[in-house]
């Protein structure tokens, strides 16, 4: 098959998985469900690209770049975006709007570090400049100049040059951006998050973490039947605060020099006070 003729067929294969996973669009509206099956449809898309590349003879060095500086770029850099959102949206929290807009900074943050790792081949990429091409997007080629991937070597050789994956990653990323810029603006408008709770803990969180422990030992909640993840989340959600790694603070509790029980027997000591404190005013 010449190179013309697969070219072709990539096409019509995109367009055909284009119009495929906007029909999963339409007839979804959880990310998790489109996520899972428009990667069903980009493998296989990405399957049938493979098989007629991996035995094949480019006719000429810019057929080649051109193939995988352009073509598998724009596919695979799809499998990333729904790989990254399904992973993004299956461990979403379920928190309070700030806790959720932190979840998602997080995320544009990891992207700005990426760039910045790849800061010298982005600008390449960025320029369109071309004068490496003939190195870095030819299969068995590349440069030990330019940064490679500790995971090169993993590769199959047939379908892959040095660099390709990373331009699939900027595309990747773009798209990315944009979904997690949507999802800080719909959770900034959400009425969820225009309706701020009357209550703030203006306390230590370790404080609030005691006293959330304390009381879920003493199974007061579900009567016992319930996770502390699950209590914990609540609280964040209910109290609009994020409590982090409230494994290790209940460690470092337990192990405290004070005693584990601090800030609750200073609850105890300053309800006593109070009490006494009527009494000596009703006498």
């Amino acid at each position: 098959m010449v190179t013309k003729t697969i070219f072709r067929k990539i096409g019509e294969l995109d367009e055909d998985l284009k119009r495929r996973m906007q029909a999963v669009h339409d007839e979804n509206s959880d990310l998790i469900r489109i996520s899972e099956k428009c990667l069903i449809l980009i493998d296989q898309c990405v399957v049938l690209v493979k098989k007629m590349i991996v035995d094949h003879h480019f006719d000429s060095i810019g057929e080649e770049v051109h193939f995988f500086k352009t073509l598998k770029p724009q596919l695979i850099s799809k499998f990333m975006y729904y790989s990254t959102v399904l992973d993004l949206e299956s461990h979403r929290p379920t928190a309070g709007h700030k806790i959720l807009k932190k979840y998602y900074e997080q995320e544009q943050e990891k992207i700005n570090q990426f760039y910045q790792e790849n800061a010298e081949f982005y600008s390449y990429y960025r320029r369109d400049a071309t004068y490496l091409d003939h190195k870095i997007f030819i299969r068995n080629s590349y440069d030990l100049k330019m940064k490679l991937s500790f995971g090169f070597y993993n590769f199959d050789r047939s379908f892959t040059t040095s660099h390709d994956h990373l331009i699939a990653h900027f595309i990747a990323n773009q798209q990315l951006d944009e979904f997690l810029k949507k999802q800080i603006v719909n959770i900034s408008d959400s009425p969820a998050s225009k309706s701020v709770s009357p209550l703030t803990w203006s306390a230590s969180k370790a404080g609030l973490i005691e006293l959330v422990y304390g009381l879920y030992q003493m199974r007061c909640f579900n009567g016992g039947n319930i996770e502390l993840s699950e209590v914990i989340k609540f609280v964040e959600k209910f109290l609009d605060t994020d409590l982090g790694n409230f494994h290790k603070t209940i460690f470092e509790i337990r192990n405290r020099k004070q005693g584990p029980a601090k800030f609750i027997q200073l609850i105890n000591d300053h309800l006593i006070q109070h009490f006494l404190d009527k009494d000596e005013d009703e006498s």
